[in-house]
């Protein structure tokens, strides 16, 4: 905690208890933040273990049992321990910041919906020390085998209450970011000027009203059935199985947006800024993300394809539709690149690799809306990869645009810009080493969840090239904490606004006070730092129209683009 309360510190006296009992929203944001890259740090340790138990044919370092026990804490901690809460991270440290308030609605239950998130982590990740091991049932705990009889130990128990934790949590932070938004805008700004993270925001809030609940509802169905005699899932009882799936499914594909929906809101942040343009189709972007939104409430069951309990029209449908308004984002911030002044600084490299690789997932994903195409890539390392495509691709490349491009504003510090090319480079080439192969191997039919596979096959090569390419990720994790470690040790210096932004958190200091702000510029548009400080590079020229000679004067000199609107 020492180390996180380095990162957006005002005061070098600020202790422990100080980030024990914050409720500023600044400092609940780096927390959500350290958090969530703490538990991906243990997460990809997991994935590094998977690929190499893979690597070659044979048991090598783990037995079935404990390989079942890595890919369900994997996947449990990667999609909602940290990509999650990551955004809810950005969101927390800048929503106010960018409708110009001084804190979030609810101050008090900010830090609760944290400290929620951290708790129900930390009791999934402690099945690993219980006598029968952590959770073996998958991430998506289907009936029967999260049931008592395939999974009698505490681990199971120990996962149903940390997810329903980091679902209590989500909830509230949705809450509260959503009267925040509503009730908290300074004045001139209207909803059509606020900035897409905001915008994106306060979508996915909506949308975790109403998907959460039903996760919620099926984990107390499986505890219920576990230890108190209920039926929900179990044939012999008059439940159903597959009840289990259309309840978490109809958390699970909104989730996939609850995901990434605030990471398109990062890239429409970012891809402007360093386009030197604004944003193209701007009221378009929000119309998209809002037809997003209703469209994933609507998909759940193309995951349930080959159960046979599905309308497979309707759901194909559904999936086909939803590639639309997804294409129009990738469309509108092309454009938005195209005839632009281009600035490939780190957070730009990395909000280009997100097109390729979440452009590639979505590719794959229209592929697997269509049952007949789905039937044969179901349960396989074709799915694998396209959800890796999605979910990396859409959270983490935006998520590593968003620290390089808002830890200047967080800490007042930058992070070094070679170290976080070798980072984007090492990336860049892991990620395709690591997932090209397991779409052949899928193709090739290898099924997932797997902890050993037969050498005739002929999948020895191909899982051995993925693993090489696992390797290479987890090299280029190095530079970026290297990156952290030596910014962290040097003093802030830098401005309000170092990157030449548009929203309203470049118009205060590096890292922001307490109270959010000092004075605000008029806001106008979508862009009001934009706007101030083109009215004052106008008034200085101006000025020095009116002067005899055409001399600067000092006050000129002194209105930079860093400066310009800052408190």
């Amino acid at each position: 905690m020492s180390a996180v309360g380095a990162v957006a510190s005002t005061s070098p006296r600020s202790s422990m208890l100080d980030w024990l009992t914050t409720t500023d929203h600044k400092r609940i944001g780096v927390l959500y933040i350290a958090t969530a890259f703490g538990f991906a740090l243990i997460g990809g340790a997991i994935a590094e273990l998977i690929r190499l138990e893979l690597a070659a044919p044979g048991q090598q370092f783990v037995d079935a049992s404990t390989y079942d026990q890595l890919f369900t804490v994997h996947g449990t901690l990667m999609l909602l321990f940290f990509a999650g809460p990551l955004a809810i991270g950005f969101a927390n440290f800048l929503i106010p910041l960018q409708i110009g308030a001084a804190d979030m609605a609810f101050p008090r239950l900010n830090a609760l919906s944290y400290w929620l998130f951290l708790f129900g982590g930390v009791i999934v990740m402690s099945g690993f020390l219980t006598t029968g091991g952590a959770a073996a049932a998958g991430w998506t705990a289907y009936a029967p085998l999260s049931g008592a009889a395939f999974s009698p130990g505490a681990g199971m128990d120990l996962w149903i209450v940390g997810v329903a934790l980091v679902g209590v949590s989500g909830i509230l932070g949705a809450l509260n970011f959503m009267v925040t938004i509503y009730a908290r805008r300074a004045p001139g700004m209207h909803m059509l000027r606020m900035p897409m993270f905001t915008w994106t925001m306060l979508v996915t809030s909506t949308l975790i009203l109403f998907a959460f609940p039903s996760i919620t509802a099926g984990l107390a169905a499986l505890y219920i059935d576990r230890h108190l005699g209920g039926g929900f899932f179990d044939p012999t009882r008059g439940g159903d199985p597959v009840l289990w799936q259309h309840l978490f499914w109809f958390f699970g594909h909104p989730e996939v947006y609850i995901l990434v929906l605030p990471f398109f809101g990062v890239m429409s942040e970012v891809v402007p800024v360093f386009s030197s343009k604004p944003l193209f189709g701007y009221r378009f972007m929000v119309l998209a993300t809002i037809t997003i939104a209703g469209l994933s409430m609507g998909v759940w069951a193309h995951h349930m394809f080959t159960t046979g309990q599905v309308d497979l029209p309707f759901f194909s449908l559904m999936s086909l539709l939803i590639a639309v308004p997804t294409g129009i984002k990738i469309f509108n911030w092309t454009a938005t690149m195209w005839g632009g002044s281009l600035r490939f600084s780190v957070p730009m490299l990395w909000s280009i690799g997100l097109l390729y690789v979440f452009t590639i997932g979505g590719i794959t994903g229209v592929m697997l809306a269509s049952p007949p195409i789905d039937y044969q890539a179901q349960d396989t390392y074709f799915v694998v990869a396209h959800l890796h495509n999605v979910l990396i691709g859409g959270s983490m490349f935006a998520g590593f645009a968003g620290i390089y491009f808002w830890f200047p504003k967080m800490t007042g510090r930058m992070l070094d810009e070679r170290l976080g090319r070798l980072h984007w480079l090492l990336w860049m080439v892991g990620f395709a080493v690591t997932f090209v192969p397991q779409y052949i191997l899928g193709a090739e039919g290898m099924p997932r969840r797997i902890a050993d596979y037969p050498p005739a096959r002929g999948w020895d090569a191909l899982n051995f090239l993925s693993t090489v390419g696992a390797l290479i990720l987890a090299a280029g994790m190095l530079p970026f904490l290297l990156a952290v470690w030596r910014a962290l040790r040097r003093p802030p210096d830098q401005p309000a606004d170092p990157w030449g932004g548009n929203s309203l958190e470049w118009a205060t200091s590096s890292p922001p006070p307490h109270h959010n702000f000092d004075r605000l510029p008029p806001i106008r548009s979508f862009r009001p730092v934009f706007d101030a400080r083109m009215a004052a590079e106008a008034d200085a020229e101006t000025r020095r129209a009116a002067r005899p000679d055409g001399a600067a004067g000092a006050d000129d000199s002194r209105a930079g683009p860093s400066e310009t609107g800052a408190a």
